[in-house]
């Protein structure tokens, strides 16, 4: 299959970018030149001012301790602390002005003040960088299982393809060749446009990046301008931070609802979810799935025996590309080095990501045939006499993802190893028991092995005895035995002591399954010549 030209290709953001080519530091972004402050406030709203004076700032700093000399000073009020009560050892160390949302007349420098702090950071930012969104094509890519995943694949593609390319999510920053480990999802907005005006002044073209739904509720991403948004699936997840369920959905779709009119939504029809937002964006919708066979691509012919996925997409109805090209209906075929049926999900996400973005079927096939994946998002670790997997067990969605796999899998027996998740509450517990339960019963298993990997985590991510409690509750209820322990190792060692020729083992859980492949090969080391006895 290859595209039908609609005349010559649009000219896109990729093609208007700087070439300084300069490589520098976020820090060193912050302070590379002299901003008149005034300029600046034309793009924010200010509804009050105090000491109000004509200056230049060297740079724009949210953290008192790392403020310089002639910085701006945002005080930014956040879950746990207001950074209004640093506003004071700010100027101590040199900050010349300060963005408020409420005075404070003890402190003798200008101050200007604004409804939302977050949102007149991300403007301030955008701004005084030079607005570098615009100049790049722009990916975001929101789900609550597989961004990472998802945002690595698509990178990968678009490398392969000769595009020089960004990428920001939970693992690393890449600008070209240069990695920076993530301290968030998605950085701060002054922390993002910092590293987006270093990839324009380093020629990348396109930048793939994880959007979670904390960076849209508190407008990490407001100036962000994106040519490409892509939801995959929701589940039940971090309801803690966001109140409720239906909340949580808010926050991650307005990465799809506040979509411009010249971007594309890449929407997965076999989430519930996801298919609701297709009627509520002003974007250009392409639409994928499995099960439904309604959508602008569909996966057909599925084969996961192996593990490893070999299918066939197939284009269902025209549609036309950021350059301009119109793809026209037909097929080809797909085999995935990374196994599962959620990497069935993701890459039909990156696939149509990488059409979007003019990169020809042939680069798709050889990038999806080679991509290793990401650690930990149901990685084979070991295949010999029995096979090892280990997964970022997170949730019921993921759960459900993970375990629906193995139906589509040729094995002997079935081993779960899973550490319980920690410093979550009860209620995630026990959702997550619930999913295990159901899939259990469905692959015939009615024990499986639990541990607190209670060496294994830190405080912020140690089991409670309720969330033991609850966990065990909804086993005994189904009729699951379970063998707990203490200990992550005496778990592992468990299922090794366990298994047999032809039989698979999955590790599976969060923070607590973290060193579990680690472990496992350790203990598959020492047991030396007794493995599949």
């Amino acid at each position: 299959m290859e595209p039908e030209r609609a005349g010559k290709a649009a000219m896109g953001r990729s093609t208007r970018r700087k070439e300084e080519g300069a490589r520098r530091t976020a820090f060193e972004e912050r302070t590379m030149a002299m901003t008149r402050l005034q300029d600046l406030l034309q793009n924010i709203t200010v509804t009050e001012a105090f000491q109000a004076a004509e200056m230049e700032i060297s740079g724009i700093s949210y953290h008192s301790q790392k403020v310089s000399q002639g910085e701006l000073f945002i005080c930014i009020t956040g879950y746990s602390t207001d950074g209004h009560k640093y506003l004071g050892d700010a100027v101590r160390r040199g900050a010349a002005a300060a963005i408020v949302e409420r005075i404070q007349p003890e402190i003798d420098v200008p101050q200007y003040v604004v409804p939302n702090s977050r949102i007149a950071m991300a403007r301030l930012a955008s701004a005084f960088y030079g607005h570098p969104s615009d100049k790049m094509t722009m990916i975001g890519i929101t789900a609550t299982n597989g961004k990472t995943s998802t945002t690595y694949m698509t990178n990968a593609i678009l490398e392969q393809h000769g595009f020089k390319t960004g990428m920001m999510g939970t693992v690393v920053i890449k600008i070209d060749d240069e990695r920076i480990p993530s301290e968030l999802t998605t950085p701060e907005s002054l922390d993002l446009q910092a590293y987006l005006k270093q990839m324009v002044d380093r020629g990348v073209s396109h930048v793939s990046m994880e959007v979670s739904s904390a960076a849209q509720e508190t407008h990490r991403v407001e100036t962000v301008d994106y040519d490409i948004v892509c939801f995959n699936n929701l589940s039940r997840e971090h309801i803690d931070s966001h109140g409720t369920f239906e909340n949580y959905f808010a926050a991650k779709s307005r990465l799809i609802r506040e979509a411009g009119t010249n971007s594309f939504a890449v929407l997965n029809l076999d989430d519930e979810h996801a298919a609701s937002l297709v009627t509520q964006t002003s974007a250009q919708v392409v639409t994928f799935g499995m099960k439904s066979r309604e959508g602008v691509l569909s996966c057909k012919d599925l084969d996961l025996s192996t593990g490893r996925a070999k299918f066939t997409v197939e284009i269902m109805k025209p549609f036309q590309t950021l350059g301009g090209e119109r793809l026209m209906p037909g097929e080809f075929r797909v085999e995935l080095r990374i196994p599962g049926l959620h990497s069935v999900y993701n890459s039909m996400a990156a696939i149509a990501i990488a059409l979007l973005c003019g990169v020809s079927v042939a680069t798709v096939q050889e990038t999806l045939r080679t991509f290793g994946g990401v650690e930990r998002r149901f990685e084979f670790i070991h295949e010999n006499a029995f096979t090892i997997i280990d997964d970022h067990f997170a949730n019921p969605g993921n759960i459900d993802v993970t375990l629906e796999t193995l139906r589509y899998m040729d094995y002997e027996n079935f081993h779960l190893v899973y550490a319980i998740r920690g410093a979550r509450g009860p209620i995630i517990n026990r959702e997550n028991a619930e999913s295990i339960v159901k899939w259990m019963n469905r692959l015939e298993r009615h024990e499986l092995i639990a541990t607190r990997s209670q060496s294994h985590v830190n405080r912020h991510n140690t089991v409670s005895d309720e969330e033991v409690d609850v966990f065990l509750a909804v086993m005994n209820e189904a009729g699951i035995e379970v063998k707990l322990y203490e200990e992550l190792p005496d778990a592992i060692g468990e299922a090794l002591t366990q298994a047999g020729r032809g039989d698979l083992i999955l590790l599976a859980g969060c923070q607590g399954m973290d060193p579990g492949a680690e472990i496992a090969l350790g203990l598959l080391e020492r047991l030396g010549s007794n493995e599949g006895r």
